[in-house]
Order: structure tokens, then sequence, then C-alpha cells
């Protein structure tokens, strides 16, 4: 039996990851001491589209400046 074929995903690799290798997360906070992402952008930042990486950073950007 053949399989269907798998939908194929843009992945953008314009925007670099902000990643530090500093990889902590607090029990209490869902929020990188590193990069300052939350798991969910950690997790998903390959197969993220362009304007969701720079959604991301602009929420990165944020979380920076009010801690």
């Amino acid at each position: 039996m053949r399989r269907r074929p798998r939908q194929s995903r843009n992945i953008d690799l314009s925007i670099a990851s902000p990643c530090i290798k500093v990889c902590q997360f607090k029990s209490d906070e869902l929020v990188c001491k590193g990069c300052y992402r939350n798991q969910d952008e950690v997790r998903n930042w390959m197969i993220m589209s362009k304007e969701e990486k720079l959604h991301a950073l602009a929420q990165v950007q944020l979380r920076k400046d009010n801690p």
C-alpha cells in the first residue's frame, strides 16, 4: 500500500534562531532564560513562517525589556 504524499513545507531559513545554547526553563516559567522564547516558539522555530518568526522575535524583545 502506498502512502499518500506528505504536504511539503516551505522552511524559511532567512531568519536565524535567537538560541544562544543556554536552554533553561524553570518549572514555574515557560520562557527560556537564554533566548527568551517560550516552549512553543523553541519547538516550532524550524517550521514557522518568516512572519511567525518576526512576530516571535518581537515577543522576545518585549520579554527582554519587561522581565
